[in-house]
């Protein structure tokens, strides 16, 4: 039987490819996986608590723990699963055009929050999207609408957000959807690729069979100290 082709999501892990560490290393992470300090503020769709999706996600995440590369990745907590719909502002990155050009580039996180809070209470009433799988890496799933409605709608909200954040990122309308599960801490020896690309292939099978759409809460503005916990402060009905 033949070993599947890598991907070259996993060829970019490669440690023959890289001659420089993992990016975040140091900065979101030590070289134990442990998560350190990172404030900033974001817009995330966390997981519905308790629902098939949760379930399907957890038992992947517990065949990468399983795998024997798991020291190589920094796991985040399943209670902070979620998908990010727009990238807030962060700590270490306070430079445009990440940051609002009308704002103090020192100004404090807890201020820009604040701030954000009470921009954000008059965001409109927009429609439901509805997401799904569309390929799975070792540090978590790709996101792509339902239908190219749903992608058109989360567009929207994103194409909004930007409106009331002050800012888009060179890749606004490129940016990739995702679930993160974990983070390189150290890159991968090609010798165990295959491998890797052989769970993913399965895992990815049994995870869009088991959840073809993924439930998730409404879009919501949350804190953050760091990777292990997203704290919501204000949800976005969805209609």
């Amino acid at each position: 039987m033949h070993a599947p082709l890598v991907s070259k999501d996993l060829e970019y892990i490669s440690a023959a490819n890289r001659d420089q560490p993992p990016r975040h290393l140091g900065s979101r992470f030590n070289a134990n996986g442990e998560f350190l300090p990172e404030p900033g503020n974001t817009v995330v769709c966390h997981l519905v608590e308790g629902s098939q999706t949760e379930k399907a996600i957890i038992a992947t995440r517990q065949r990468f723990l399983d795998m024997p590369e798991a020291s190589h990745l920094a796991f985040t907590p399943v209670s902070s699963l979620h998908m990010t719909v727009f990238q807030g502002i962060i700590e270490f990155r306070r430079a445009l055009p990440y940051w609002p050009e009308n704002m103090p580039l020192d100004t404090p996180i807890d201020t820009m929050t604040d701030y954000y809070r009470d921009r954000l209470s008059a965001f409109p009433v927009l429609p439901a999207f509805k997401m799904q799988v569309s390929g799975l890496r070792p540090v978590g799933l790709a996101m792509k609408g339902a239908t190219a409605e749903d992608d058109r709608i989360v567009a929207l909200w994103r194409d909004t957000f930007a409106d009331f954040f002050g800012y888009r990122h060179p890749d606004h309308d490129s940016y990739e959807f995702h679930i993160t599960l974990s983070y390189i801490v150290r890159w991968f020896e090609p010798e165990c690729l295959p491998r890797w690309q052989a769970m993913l292939d399965e895992e990815l099978e049994k995870l869009r069979a088991a959840a073809p759409v993924i439930e998730m809460r409404p879009p919501a503005f949350c804190e953050f100290k760091d990777m292990n916990h997203f704290k919501e402060l204000v949800v976005f009905d969805k209609r």
